[in-house]
């Protein structure tokens, strides 16, 4: 499954500072853009995966339904 965030990236001095407006949280920093760009992809990807886990382990022994829900914004 892909996704799109929306990627906001800030020069600090000899750094750049990236951070995800649609997910609180989700920051990092490198000395290039890309560098920051590629950290700012691992940061998502780890806080998607953990918040599933965290989610799977709140569910177990529980009934539940699960579904794919579409959201325009």
């Amino acid at each position: 499954m892909e996704s799109t965030f929306t990627a906001i990236f800030e020069k600090a001095d000899d750094w750049y500072i990236g951070y995800v407006e649609e997910l609180s949280g989700v920051n990092t920093q490198g000395k290039t853009l890309e560098e920051t760009r590629e950290n700012l992809r691992e940061a998502i990807e780890l806080i998607i995966v953990s918040n599933r886990e965290l989610a799977e382990k709140s569910l177990i022994g529980k009934e539940f339904i699960r579904e794919n829900l579409k959201v325009a914004v």
